[in-house]
Protein backbone atom coordinates (compact mmCIF):
# COMPACT_ATOMS: atom_id res chain seq x y z
CA UNK A 1 0.00 0.00 0.00
CA UNK A 2 1.06 3.25 -1.00
CA UNK A 3 0.04 6.96 -0.12
CA UNK A 4 -2.80 7.26 -2.86
CA UNK A 5 -5.02 10.15 -3.80
CA UNK A 6 -8.83 9.43 -2.54
CA UNK A 7 -10.70 7.77 -4.87
CA UNK A 8 -14.45 8.06 -5.31
CA UNK A 9 -16.68 5.25 -4.33
CA UNK A 10 -17.45 4.30 -7.63
CA UNK A 11 -14.07 4.10 -8.51
CA UNK A 12 -12.38 2.06 -6.26
CA UNK A 13 -11.66 -1.67 -7.15
CA UNK A 14 -12.29 -3.94 -4.46
CA UNK A 15 -9.11 -6.42 -3.26
CA UNK A 16 -11.39 -9.26 -3.77
CA UNK A 17 -15.04 -9.75 -4.09
CA UNK A 18 -17.15 -11.54 -1.09
CA UNK A 19 -20.76 -11.37 1.46
CA UNK A 20 -22.48 -10.09 4.06
CA UNK A 21 -24.12 -11.77 6.77
CA UNK A 22 -27.76 -10.60 7.42
CA UNK A 23 -27.67 -11.29 11.65
CA UNK A 24 -28.91 -8.81 13.18
CA UNK A 25 -27.44 -5.23 13.63
CA UNK A 26 -24.45 -5.52 15.35
CA UNK A 27 -24.36 -9.31 15.66
CA UNK A 28 -21.36 -10.80 17.66
CA UNK A 29 -20.40 -14.24 16.68
CA UNK A 30 -19.84 -16.35 19.18
CA UNK A 31 -15.74 -17.14 19.90
CA UNK A 32 -15.17 -20.76 18.10
CA UNK A 33 -12.76 -22.07 15.56
CA UNK A 34 -15.05 -22.69 12.57
CA UNK A 35 -15.86 -18.67 12.95
CA UNK A 36 -12.72 -17.39 14.61
CA UNK A 37 -14.22 -14.91 16.34
CA UNK A 38 -13.95 -13.78 19.82
CA UNK A 39 -14.67 -11.37 22.69
CA UNK A 40 -12.12 -9.54 22.22
CA UNK A 41 -9.79 -6.37 23.16
CA UNK A 42 -7.92 -3.87 21.12
CA UNK A 43 -4.25 -3.89 20.23
CA UNK A 44 -1.40 -1.98 21.10
CA UNK A 45 0.57 -0.24 18.57
CA UNK A 46 4.42 -0.01 18.14
CA UNK A 47 4.48 3.57 18.35
CA UNK A 48 3.30 2.95 22.33
CA UNK A 49 0.51 1.38 24.86
CA UNK A 50 -3.05 2.31 24.94
CA UNK A 51 -1.91 6.11 26.87
CA UNK A 52 -0.10 6.28 23.03
CA UNK A 53 -3.26 9.48 22.12
CA UNK A 54 -2.80 12.93 23.53
CA UNK A 55 -5.04 13.01 26.43
CA UNK A 56 -6.25 16.32 25.30
CA UNK A 57 -7.93 14.49 22.41
CA UNK A 58 -5.49 15.19 19.69
CA UNK A 59 -2.91 12.24 18.21
CA UNK A 60 -0.10 13.79 17.27
CA UNK A 61 0.98 11.06 15.30
CA UNK A 62 -1.21 12.08 11.83
CA UNK A 63 0.06 14.02 9.29
CA UNK A 64 -1.64 17.70 9.18
CA UNK A 65 -2.68 16.36 5.81
CA UNK A 66 -4.42 13.92 6.47
CA UNK A 67 -6.80 15.82 8.83
CA UNK A 68 -7.49 18.43 6.51
CA UNK A 69 -7.89 16.19 3.68
CA UNK A 70 -11.37 17.00 1.34
CA UNK A 71 -13.52 13.71 1.09
CA UNK A 72 -15.02 13.17 -2.88
CA UNK A 73 -18.79 12.26 -2.43
CA UNK A 74 -20.57 10.63 -4.52
CA UNK A 75 -23.86 8.35 -5.16
CA UNK A 76 -22.73 4.73 -3.66
CA UNK A 77 -22.42 2.07 -5.65
CA UNK A 78 -23.95 -1.62 -5.44
CA UNK A 79 -21.82 -3.28 -2.32
CA UNK A 80 -19.09 -5.94 -3.49
CA UNK A 81 -19.11 -9.49 -2.33
CA UNK A 82 -16.53 -8.58 0.22
CA UNK A 83 -18.93 -6.51 1.30
CA UNK A 84 -21.99 -8.79 1.00
CA UNK A 85 -23.57 -8.10 -2.31
CA UNK A 86 -26.65 -7.19 -3.23
CA UNK A 87 -28.18 -3.60 -4.78
CA UNK A 88 -27.52 -0.06 -4.12
CA UNK A 89 -29.05 1.68 -1.31
CA UNK A 90 -32.55 2.73 -1.49
CA UNK A 91 -33.40 6.54 -0.89
CA UNK A 92 -34.31 7.30 2.27
CA UNK A 93 -37.98 9.25 3.35
CA UNK A 94 -37.97 11.89 1.62
CA UNK A 95 -35.93 10.61 -1.09
CA UNK A 96 -32.47 11.94 0.17
CA UNK A 97 -29.51 9.55 -0.88
CA UNK A 98 -27.01 7.84 0.48
CA UNK A 99 -23.21 8.70 -0.55
CA UNK A 100 -20.11 7.26 -0.56
CA UNK A 101 -16.49 8.84 -0.29
CA UNK A 102 -12.86 7.32 0.96
CA UNK A 103 -10.64 8.74 3.65
CA UNK A 104 -7.11 8.06 3.64
CA UNK A 105 -5.46 7.11 7.07
CA UNK A 106 -2.44 6.10 8.23
CA UNK A 107 -1.08 2.47 7.70
CA UNK A 108 0.95 2.29 10.62
CA UNK A 109 0.65 5.28 13.21
CA UNK A 110 4.20 4.60 14.28
CA UNK A 111 5.42 5.91 10.72
CA UNK A 112 2.56 8.61 10.17
CA UNK A 113 4.38 9.92 6.90
CA UNK A 114 4.37 6.28 5.73
CA UNK A 115 1.71 4.30 3.52
CA UNK A 116 -1.50 4.78 4.05
CA UNK A 117 -4.63 3.18 3.71
CA UNK A 118 -8.09 3.27 2.52
CA UNK A 119 -11.23 3.29 4.41
CA UNK A 120 -14.89 3.52 2.90
CA UNK A 121 -17.47 5.86 4.08
CA UNK A 122 -21.34 6.24 3.61
CA UNK A 123 -23.29 9.37 4.50
CA UNK A 124 -27.03 10.15 4.84
CA UNK A 125 -27.31 13.84 5.29
CA UNK A 126 -29.32 15.41 8.34
CA UNK A 127 -33.21 15.86 7.30
CA UNK A 128 -33.45 19.34 9.26
CA UNK A 129 -30.73 21.17 8.39
CA UNK A 130 -31.41 23.95 10.46
CA UNK A 131 -31.03 21.88 13.37
CA UNK A 132 -28.42 19.65 12.30
CA UNK A 133 -25.97 19.18 15.73
CA UNK A 134 -22.84 17.19 13.13
CA UNK A 135 -22.43 13.57 12.06
CA UNK A 136 -23.03 10.66 14.23
CA UNK A 137 -20.92 7.78 13.36
CA UNK A 138 -22.58 4.33 14.07
CA UNK A 139 -20.19 0.63 14.32
CA UNK A 140 -22.41 -1.86 13.90
CA UNK A 141 -19.77 -4.92 15.78
CA UNK A 142 -18.90 -7.78 14.60
CA UNK A 143 -15.72 -7.20 14.71
CA UNK A 144 -15.59 -7.63 10.45
CA UNK A 145 -19.12 -6.23 9.89
CA UNK A 146 -19.31 -3.57 7.00
CA UNK A 147 -20.82 -0.60 7.97
CA UNK A 148 -21.38 0.32 4.70
CA UNK A 149 -24.07 -2.29 4.03
CA UNK A 150 -25.12 -2.28 7.59
CA UNK A 151 -26.29 1.65 8.24
CA UNK A 152 -28.36 1.27 4.54
CA UNK A 153 -30.34 -1.82 6.05
CA UNK A 154 -31.23 -0.71 9.40
CA UNK A 155 -31.37 2.79 8.59
CA UNK A 156 -35.29 2.70 9.35
CA UNK A 157 -34.36 2.41 13.00
CA UNK A 158 -32.80 5.71 13.27
CA UNK A 159 -35.12 7.84 10.99
CA UNK A 160 -35.60 10.02 14.11
CA UNK A 161 -32.06 10.67 14.68
CA UNK A 162 -31.57 11.79 11.01
CA UNK A 163 -33.73 15.04 12.05
CA UNK A 164 -30.56 16.48 13.58
CA UNK A 165 -27.76 14.40 12.30
CA UNK A 166 -25.82 13.35 9.43
CA UNK A 167 -26.14 9.30 9.95
CA UNK A 168 -22.22 8.14 9.14
CA UNK A 169 -20.49 4.34 9.02
CA UNK A 170 -17.55 2.91 7.75
CA UNK A 171 -16.18 0.12 6.71
CA UNK A 172 -12.82 -0.38 8.97
CA UNK A 173 -9.71 -1.00 8.06
CA UNK A 174 -9.55 -4.76 6.95
CA UNK A 175 -12.92 -4.26 6.71
CA UNK A 176 -14.93 -5.02 3.20
CA UNK A 177 -13.64 -2.12 0.87
CA UNK A 178 -11.38 -0.69 3.24
CA UNK A 179 -8.71 -3.41 2.13
CA UNK A 180 -10.32 -6.03 3.50
CA UNK A 181 -8.42 -8.75 4.60
CA UNK A 182 -8.45 -11.66 2.30
CA UNK A 183 -7.76 -15.34 3.01
CA UNK A 184 -8.99 -18.42 1.88
CA UNK A 185 -11.52 -18.88 -1.09
CA UNK A 186 -14.87 -20.01 -1.23
CA UNK A 187 -14.36 -23.72 -1.33
CA UNK A 188 -11.71 -23.57 0.83
CA UNK A 189 -14.14 -21.88 3.57
CA UNK A 190 -17.19 -24.07 2.74
CA UNK A 191 -14.57 -27.12 3.62
CA UNK A 192 -13.15 -25.10 6.69
CA UNK A 193 -16.50 -24.14 8.13
CA UNK A 194 -17.40 -27.49 7.94
CA UNK A 195 -14.93 -28.68 10.18
CA UNK A 196 -15.80 -30.04 13.89
CA UNK A 197 -14.74 -27.84 16.07
CA UNK A 198 -15.73 -30.16 18.67
CA UNK A 199 -13.25 -32.63 18.24
CA UNK A 200 -13.67 -36.48 19.96
CA UNK A 201 -10.62 -37.91 18.98
CA UNK A 202 -6.63 -37.43 17.94
CA UNK A 203 -7.51 -37.40 14.02
CA UNK A 204 -10.21 -34.63 14.33
CA UNK A 205 -8.29 -32.83 16.70
CA UNK A 206 -5.26 -32.75 14.07
CA UNK A 207 -8.04 -32.21 11.14
CA UNK A 208 -9.14 -29.24 13.35
CA UNK A 209 -5.47 -27.78 13.60
CA UNK A 210 -4.74 -28.33 10.08
CA UNK A 211 -8.00 -26.56 8.74
CA UNK A 212 -6.97 -23.50 11.63
CA UNK A 213 -3.26 -23.68 10.21
CA UNK A 214 -4.59 -23.25 6.52
CA UNK A 215 -6.68 -20.57 6.96
CA UNK A 216 -4.30 -18.00 9.39
CA UNK A 217 -1.56 -19.26 6.22
CA UNK A 218 -3.91 -18.03 3.76
CA UNK A 219 -4.78 -14.55 5.23
CA UNK A 220 -0.46 -14.00 5.83
CA UNK A 221 -0.06 -15.08 1.68
CA UNK A 222 -2.99 -12.68 0.74
CA UNK A 223 -2.94 -10.19 3.34
CA UNK A 224 0.14 -9.94 5.01
CA UNK A 225 0.69 -6.05 4.66
CA UNK A 226 -2.22 -4.94 6.48
CA UNK A 227 -2.51 -7.73 9.49
CA UNK A 228 -0.29 -6.14 11.74
CA UNK A 229 -2.64 -3.01 11.51
CA UNK A 230 -6.22 -3.58 11.57
CA UNK A 231 -6.63 -3.70 15.38
CA UNK A 232 -8.82 -1.57 17.61
CA UNK A 233 -6.62 0.84 18.52
CA UNK A 234 -5.67 2.32 15.03
CA UNK A 235 -9.93 1.82 14.73
CA UNK A 236 -10.01 4.43 17.10
CA UNK A 237 -7.47 6.49 16.13
CA UNK A 238 -9.18 6.72 12.66
CA UNK A 239 -12.29 7.32 14.31
CA UNK A 240 -10.32 10.58 15.68
CA UNK A 241 -9.10 11.16 12.07
CA UNK A 242 -12.57 10.64 10.20
CA UNK A 243 -13.96 13.24 13.03
CA UNK A 244 -11.98 15.61 12.01
CA UNK A 245 -12.62 15.24 8.22
CA UNK A 246 -15.99 15.51 8.84
CA UNK A 247 -15.60 18.48 10.15
CA UNK A 248 -16.90 18.10 14.05
CA UNK A 249 -15.10 19.37 17.27
CA UNK A 250 -16.65 16.37 18.55
CA UNK A 251 -16.80 12.90 18.00
CA UNK A 252 -20.95 11.91 17.79
CA UNK A 253 -21.09 8.05 18.28
CA UNK A 254 -23.33 4.96 17.91
CA UNK A 255 -21.61 1.87 19.01
CA UNK A 256 -23.42 -1.74 18.93
CA UNK A 257 -21.68 -4.87 20.51
CA UNK A 258 -17.92 -4.54 19.29
CA UNK A 259 -18.89 -1.01 18.30
CA UNK A 260 -19.16 -0.52 22.14
CA UNK A 261 -15.37 -1.80 22.58
CA UNK A 262 -13.93 0.71 19.56
CA UNK A 263 -16.08 3.27 21.16
CA UNK A 264 -14.53 2.79 24.97
CA UNK A 265 -11.03 2.83 23.24
CA UNK A 266 -12.00 5.85 21.28
CA UNK A 267 -12.77 7.28 24.53
CA UNK A 268 -10.33 6.49 26.62
CA UNK A 269 -7.83 7.67 23.87
CA UNK A 270 -9.98 10.86 22.96
CA UNK A 271 -11.50 11.67 25.95
CA UNK A 272 -12.05 15.39 25.22
CA UNK A 273 -13.32 15.01 22.06
CA UNK A 274 -15.96 12.35 23.11
CA UNK A 275 -19.68 14.04 22.29
CA UNK A 276 -22.62 12.46 22.40
CA UNK A 277 -22.21 8.79 22.44
CA UNK A 278 -24.91 5.47 23.13
CA UNK A 279 -23.17 2.10 23.64
CA UNK A 280 -25.46 -0.71 22.91
CA UNK A 281 -25.07 -4.66 23.40
CA UNK A 282 -21.94 -4.12 25.36
CA UNK A 283 -18.67 -5.78 25.95
CA UNK A 284 -17.21 -6.57 29.00
CA UNK A 285 -14.05 -4.44 28.86
CA UNK A 286 -12.46 -6.17 31.58
CA UNK A 287 -12.79 -10.03 30.44
CA UNK A 288 -9.87 -11.97 29.26
CA UNK A 289 -10.74 -14.34 25.60
CA UNK A 290 -11.07 -17.07 28.64
CA UNK A 291 -14.00 -15.20 30.53
CA UNK A 292 -15.28 -13.68 27.43
CA UNK A 293 -15.85 -17.30 25.58
CA UNK A 294 -17.17 -18.29 29.03
CA UNK A 295 -19.65 -15.68 29.54
CA UNK A 296 -21.27 -16.03 26.06
CA UNK A 297 -21.69 -19.81 26.82
CA UNK A 298 -23.90 -18.85 29.50
CA UNK A 299 -25.54 -16.16 27.77
CA UNK A 300 -26.54 -18.38 24.58
CA UNK A 301 -27.51 -21.10 27.24
CA UNK A 302 -29.82 -18.31 28.73
CA UNK A 303 -31.24 -17.14 25.05
CA UNK A 304 -31.67 -20.63 24.00
CA UNK A 305 -33.40 -21.70 27.53
CA UNK A 306 -35.96 -18.49 27.12
CA UNK A 307 -36.64 -19.78 23.54
CA UNK A 308 -37.23 -23.09 24.89
CA UNK A 309 -40.03 -21.86 27.52
CA UNK A 310 -41.61 -20.07 25.17
CA UNK A 311 -41.75 -23.01 23.00
CA UNK A 312 -44.17 -24.69 25.85
CA UNK A 313 -45.86 -21.85 26.83
CA UNK A 314 -47.41 -22.42 23.05
CA UNK A 315 -48.70 -25.55 23.84
CA UNK A 316 -49.40 -27.95 20.80
CA UNK A 317 -48.42 -24.71 18.76
CA UNK A 318 -45.00 -25.76 19.53
CA UNK A 319 -43.13 -28.18 16.83
CA UNK A 320 -40.31 -29.57 19.41
CA UNK A 321 -40.79 -32.45 21.45
CA UNK A 322 -41.18 -31.55 25.01
CA UNK A 323 -42.60 -31.13 28.49
CA UNK A 324 -40.90 -28.15 29.61
CA UNK A 325 -37.55 -25.95 28.44
CA UNK A 326 -35.20 -28.86 29.75
CA UNK A 327 -37.12 -31.61 27.47
CA UNK A 328 -36.90 -29.36 24.66
CA UNK A 329 -32.99 -28.54 25.60
CA UNK A 330 -32.61 -32.32 25.39
CA UNK A 331 -34.42 -33.21 22.32
CA UNK A 332 -31.61 -30.36 20.72
CA UNK A 333 -28.63 -32.33 22.79
CA UNK A 334 -29.50 -35.34 21.35
CA UNK A 335 -29.95 -34.08 17.13
CA UNK A 336 -26.62 -32.71 18.06
CA UNK A 337 -25.00 -35.65 18.62
CA UNK A 338 -26.40 -37.16 15.76
CA UNK A 339 -25.00 -34.80 13.25
CA UNK A 340 -21.67 -35.44 14.95
CA UNK A 341 -22.13 -38.97 14.15
CA UNK A 342 -23.91 -38.31 10.29
CA UNK A 343 -24.26 -35.35 8.68
CA UNK A 344 -27.56 -34.77 6.94
CA UNK A 345 -29.05 -33.35 4.15
CA UNK A 346 -28.20 -29.19 3.51
CA UNK A 347 -28.14 -27.28 0.36
CA UNK A 348 -27.11 -28.59 -2.53
CA UNK A 349 -24.43 -31.58 -2.35
CA UNK A 350 -23.79 -29.74 0.61
CA UNK A 351 -24.76 -31.53 4.50
CA UNK A 352 -25.27 -29.99 7.78
CA UNK A 353 -22.96 -30.90 10.31
CA UNK A 354 -22.98 -30.55 13.61
CA UNK A 355 -20.46 -27.13 13.86
CA UNK A 356 -22.56 -25.77 11.11
CA UNK A 357 -26.00 -26.77 13.19
CA UNK A 358 -24.46 -25.00 16.07
CA UNK A 359 -23.62 -21.98 14.31
CA UNK A 360 -26.78 -21.70 12.47
CA UNK A 361 -28.75 -21.89 16.77
CA UNK A 362 -26.72 -19.37 17.71
CA UNK A 363 -27.65 -17.37 14.75
CA UNK A 364 -30.57 -17.64 15.08
CA UNK A 365 -30.42 -16.53 19.17
CA UNK A 366 -29.57 -13.35 17.99
CA UNK A 367 -32.80 -11.95 17.73
CA UNK A 368 -36.35 -12.92 19.30
CA UNK A 369 -37.46 -12.39 15.67
CA UNK A 370 -35.56 -15.29 14.61
CA UNK A 371 -37.06 -17.97 16.91
CA UNK A 372 -39.79 -19.07 14.39
CA UNK A 373 -37.15 -20.16 12.04
CA UNK A 374 -35.17 -21.99 14.62
CA UNK A 375 -38.12 -23.96 15.96
CA UNK A 376 -38.48 -24.69 12.00
CA UNK A 377 -34.79 -25.65 11.16
CA UNK A 378 -34.93 -27.97 14.27
CA UNK A 379 -37.98 -29.90 13.25
CA UNK A 380 -37.16 -30.05 10.40
CA UNK A 381 -33.34 -31.23 10.74
CA UNK A 382 -35.23 -34.07 13.08
CA UNK A 383 -36.99 -35.10 9.79
CA UNK A 384 -33.22 -35.36 7.95
CA UNK A 385 -33.69 -32.17 6.58
CA UNK A 386 -31.03 -29.62 7.57
CA UNK A 387 -31.18 -26.53 4.95
CA UNK A 388 -32.98 -23.92 6.99
CA UNK A 389 -30.30 -24.65 9.38
CA UNK A 390 -27.37 -24.54 6.81
CA UNK A 391 -28.99 -21.05 5.64
CA UNK A 392 -28.85 -19.69 9.16
CA UNK A 393 -25.14 -21.02 9.20
CA UNK A 394 -24.30 -19.60 6.26
CA UNK A 395 -25.73 -16.26 7.23
CA UNK A 396 -23.68 -16.42 10.39
CA UNK A 397 -20.46 -16.95 8.10
CA UNK A 398 -21.05 -14.30 5.89
CA UNK A 399 -22.01 -17.14 2.65
CA UNK A 400 -24.96 -15.88 -0.05
CA UNK A 401 -27.23 -17.84 -2.00
CA UNK A 402 -24.73 -17.93 -4.96
CA UNK A 403 -21.85 -19.85 -2.74
CA UNK A 404 -19.28 -16.30 -2.33
CA UNK A 405 -18.07 -15.36 1.26
CA UNK A 406 -17.72 -11.61 2.01
CA UNK A 407 -14.61 -10.73 4.09
CA UNK A 408 -16.92 -10.94 7.44
CA UNK A 409 -14.86 -13.50 9.26
CA UNK A 410 -11.45 -12.93 7.56
CA UNK A 411 -11.54 -9.38 9.27
CA UNK A 412 -13.30 -10.77 12.09
CA UNK A 413 -10.28 -13.34 12.99
CA UNK A 414 -7.89 -10.50 11.74
CA UNK A 415 -9.21 -7.81 14.49
CA UNK A 416 -9.56 -10.40 17.28
CA UNK A 417 -6.00 -12.39 16.77
CA UNK A 418 -3.99 -9.25 16.56
CA UNK A 419 -5.93 -7.44 19.89
CA UNK A 420 -5.62 -10.70 21.65
CA UNK A 421 -2.81 -11.54 23.41
CA UNK A 422 -3.79 -14.81 24.39
CA UNK A 423 -3.11 -17.79 22.48
CA UNK A 424 -4.00 -21.38 23.63
CA UNK A 425 -2.99 -24.81 23.15
CA UNK A 426 -5.25 -27.85 22.52
CA UNK A 427 -4.23 -29.04 26.33
CA UNK A 428 -5.37 -25.64 27.77
CA UNK A 429 -8.59 -25.84 25.70
CA UNK A 430 -9.25 -29.72 26.86
CA UNK A 431 -8.72 -28.82 30.59
CA UNK A 432 -10.92 -26.09 30.23
CA UNK A 433 -14.24 -27.82 28.78
CA UNK A 434 -15.63 -29.29 31.67
CA UNK A 435 -15.96 -25.75 33.48
CA UNK A 436 -17.56 -24.72 29.42
CA UNK A 437 -19.78 -27.86 29.74
CA UNK A 438 -21.28 -26.77 32.78
CA UNK A 439 -21.97 -23.37 31.90
CA UNK A 440 -23.88 -24.94 28.88
CA UNK A 441 -24.00 -28.00 28.24
CA UNK A 442 -24.96 -26.82 24.26
CA UNK A 443 -22.35 -24.29 23.65
CA UNK A 444 -20.12 -24.91 26.22
CA UNK A 445 -17.88 -27.17 23.94
CA UNK A 446 -18.32 -25.27 21.02
CA UNK A 447 -16.78 -21.74 22.35
CA UNK A 448 -14.43 -23.77 24.93
CA UNK A 449 -12.57 -25.50 21.81
CA UNK A 450 -13.44 -21.68 19.98
CA UNK A 451 -10.11 -21.01 22.80
CA UNK A 452 -7.61 -22.25 20.20
CA UNK A 453 -9.09 -20.49 16.78
CA UNK A 454 -5.62 -17.90 17.02
CA UNK A 455 -3.19 -20.33 17.90
CA UNK A 456 -1.89 -20.08 14.20
CA UNK A 457 -2.25 -16.29 13.77
CA UNK A 458 1.02 -15.04 11.83
CA UNK A 459 0.73 -11.74 14.03
CA UNK A 460 1.23 -11.83 17.55
CA UNK A 461 -1.92 -10.53 20.11
CA UNK A 462 -1.06 -7.31 22.30
CA UNK A 463 -3.16 -7.38 25.82
CA UNK A 464 -5.58 -9.21 27.33
CA UNK A 465 -8.38 -6.45 27.14
CA UNK A 466 -8.63 -2.93 26.49
CA UNK A 467 -8.65 -0.23 29.23
CA UNK A 468 -11.32 1.93 28.46
CA UNK A 469 -11.16 4.45 31.49
CA UNK A 470 -11.81 8.10 29.86
CA UNK A 471 -12.11 10.49 32.96
CA UNK A 472 -12.99 13.94 30.99
CA UNK A 473 -15.61 12.99 28.87
CA UNK A 474 -18.98 13.89 28.77
CA UNK A 475 -21.82 11.22 29.84
CA UNK A 476 -21.84 7.91 27.82
CA UNK A 477 -25.18 6.03 27.65
CA UNK A 478 -24.43 2.58 28.27
CA UNK A 479 -27.24 -0.35 27.33
CA UNK A 480 -27.29 -3.63 28.79
CA UNK A 481 -29.88 -5.96 27.61
CA UNK A 482 -31.17 -8.46 29.93
CA UNK A 483 -31.45 -11.13 27.36
CA UNK A 484 -28.69 -10.85 25.31
CA UNK A 485 -26.86 -14.08 24.24
CA UNK A 486 -23.97 -12.27 22.65
CA UNK A 487 -22.83 -9.65 25.10
CA UNK A 488 -24.33 -10.55 28.45
CA UNK A 489 -26.04 -7.98 30.79
CA UNK A 490 -23.46 -7.80 32.81
CA UNK A 491 -21.24 -6.49 30.34
CA UNK A 492 -22.88 -3.23 30.26
CA UNK A 493 -22.15 -2.41 34.27
CA UNK A 494 -18.47 -3.25 33.42
CA UNK A 495 -18.31 -0.84 30.82
CA UNK A 496 -20.41 1.70 32.57
CA UNK A 497 -17.92 1.17 35.74
CA UNK A 498 -14.56 0.88 33.97
CA UNK A 499 -15.53 4.17 32.07
CA UNK A 500 -15.58 5.82 35.13
CA UNK A 501 -17.42 7.83 37.35
CA UNK A 502 -19.61 10.38 35.77
CA UNK A 503 -19.05 9.26 32.81
CA UNK A 504 -20.48 6.04 32.63
CA UNK A 505 -24.24 6.03 32.73
CA UNK A 506 -26.12 2.52 32.80
CA UNK A 507 -29.56 2.19 31.27
CA UNK A 508 -31.36 -1.44 31.58
CA UNK A 509 -33.48 -3.28 28.55
CA UNK A 510 -35.64 -6.45 29.57
CA UNK A 511 -35.64 -8.05 26.94
CA UNK A 512 -34.37 -10.87 24.49
CA UNK A 513 -32.12 -10.38 21.82
CA UNK A 514 -28.95 -8.67 21.27
CA UNK A 515 -28.93 -5.00 21.61
CA UNK A 516 -31.82 -2.88 22.69
CA UNK A 517 -32.17 0.22 20.32
CA UNK A 518 -33.59 -1.78 17.03
CA UNK A 519 -36.01 -3.79 19.85
CA UNK A 520 -38.97 -1.94 19.34
CA UNK A 521 -38.96 -0.80 22.95
CA UNK A 522 -40.57 2.94 23.39
CA UNK A 523 -38.85 3.40 26.83
CA UNK A 524 -35.14 2.58 25.10
CA UNK A 525 -36.07 5.02 22.54
CA UNK A 526 -37.19 7.82 24.45
CA UNK A 527 -34.40 7.67 26.50
CA UNK A 528 -31.73 7.18 23.75
CA UNK A 529 -33.16 9.83 21.39
CA UNK A 530 -33.86 12.29 24.22
CA UNK A 531 -30.01 11.97 25.15
CA UNK A 532 -28.81 11.91 21.47
CA UNK A 533 -31.26 14.37 20.00
CA UNK A 534 -31.82 16.87 22.78
CA UNK A 535 -28.60 16.17 25.39
CA UNK A 536 -31.14 14.75 28.25
CA UNK A 537 -29.24 12.40 30.08
CA UNK A 538 -31.20 9.36 31.36
CA UNK A 539 -30.73 9.14 35.33
CA UNK A 540 -28.47 6.20 36.29
CA UNK A 541 -29.55 2.65 36.61
CA UNK A 542 -32.84 3.80 34.52
CA UNK A 543 -34.73 0.11 33.55
CA UNK A 544 -36.90 -0.23 30.38
CA UNK A 545 -39.79 -0.89 29.56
Amino acid sequence: MTHRAARSAATRTPRRTAVRATRPAGARAPRRAALLAAATASVLMAAGCSDGGDRSGRDPDRPKELATQKLAWEECPAPSVQEGSGTAPSPLPGGATWECSFMQAPLDYADPGGDTVELALIRAKASDPAKRIGSLVFNFGGPGGSGLTALPSFAKDYESLRTRYDLVSFDPRGVGRSEGVECEGDRELDAFFALDSTPDDAREEAAYQQGLKEFAAACEENSGDILPHVGTVNAARDLDLMRQVLGDTELHYFGISYGTELGGVYAHLFPRTVGRAVFDAVVDPGGTTEQGALGQAKGFQLALNNFAEDCVRRGDACKLPGGDAKEIEGFITGLLAELDKKPITGIGDRRLTQSQALNGIAQALYSKEYWPYLEQGLDEADGGDGGLLLALSDSMNGRDQNGDYSNLQAANAAINCVDDKERFSVAQAKAKLPEFREASPVFGPFLGWGLISCSQWPVPGTWEHPDVSAPGSKPILVIGNTGDPATPYAGARAMATALGKGVGVELTYRGEGHGAYNGGDACVKRAVDGYLLDGKVPRPGTVCP
